[in-house]
């Protein structure tokens, strides 16, 4: 475990285009793949929705209940982590649930929100911060400044990665000491829009790399609805190889050792054969 763990933040160019559901798919990728231990800080002030998207609709802590901690400067490793709630399927995945007060968002300081950092960041091998679309915050500016990754979550439509994007990412980013191309684009599918721009022509407008994608799903919506979505990550098929190689590239980035692939031995493979359960 790091003193200093690398911080991932993932920001939305517009509200409610999947931001949540990447940050979260790449951090049950990370943990699926490596045996690193992942801190996910809801740091959507504004709109936080992980909870119910795991089905937690009335939770007991949130980042709201820690400001007592956070502004006395007295929140400890032992205490965040007592604070986080355990994804399903993923049990070296811990989420502090966000803010739920969403008119004491302009009251959280950076002082509040650097010691958030500080202690999730010394707790964890690696942290994931989710601060949404907005820029009016502490935890948005914070969260950036400090970010070893700055991923953008973007989609196809013109409003979004040109006007959204661009007035974001290139103009007010350089105003918080955040250079404009610090930042890796991963484009989100819809499944009610088809065609849209190339991901060259929209890497091109933002001026920044591109790290991944991944589509929007009938059955990935369902599971927000029902309050399952970590479990429908680690378990079903079509959520498990979900923003994949996006983390793979940030698992190589970070060093992240991979599990060992576990191969059945020579003996299991030949009475498998014997019993005609696999082929020659």
């Amino acid at each position: 475990m790091s003193s200093n763990a690398p911080l991932l933040t993932f920001i939305g160019t517009t509200p409610n285009i999947g931001t949540t559901i990447a940050a979260l798919a790449t951090a049950c990728r990370i943990v699926e793949h490596t045996d690193a231990s992942v801190g996910y800080l809801c740091l959507n002030l504004k709109s936080a929705k992980v909870h119910r998207y795991v089905g937690v609709d009335q939770p007991e802590a949130t980042l709201d209940a820690l400001r007592p901690e956070l502004q006395t400067a007295a929140l400890d490793g032992e205490k965040l982590f007592r604070s986080m709630h355990h994804a399903r399927g993923a049990p070296n995945l811990h989420i502090l649930f966000g803010n739920v007060m969403r008119d004491q968002a302009e009251f959280f300081t950076p002082g509040e929100l650097d010691h958030l950092l500080d202690a999730a960041m010394s707790s964890f091998d690696l942290v994931i911060a989710d601060v949404g679309a907005y820029w009016d915050n502490a935890a948005t500016l914070c969260a950036l400044r400090r970010s070893s990754s700055r991923l953008v979550v973007t989609t196809s439509a013109l409003s979004h990665f040109q006007e959204d994007g661009k007035r974001w990412i290139k103009h007010l980013s350089p105003l918080f000491g955040i250079p404009s191309d610090e930042y890796e684009a991963v484009l989100v599918h819809s499944q009610w829009r088809n065609g849209g721009f190339q991901v060259k022509d929209i890497c091109r407008e933002l001026g920044i790399p591109f790290i991944g994608e991944m589509s929007l799903s009938e059955p990935m919506l369902s599971q927000l609805d029902s309050g399952t979505l970590d479990e429908w990550l680690t378990e079903n098929d079509q959520g498990k190889g979900l923003m994949k190689e996006p983390a793979k590239v940030l698992m190589r980035q970070y060093g992240l050792k991979r599990k060992p692939v576990l191969t059945a031995q020579p003996w299991y493979k030949k009475l498998l054969a014997h019993r005609g359960e696999v082929g020659s």
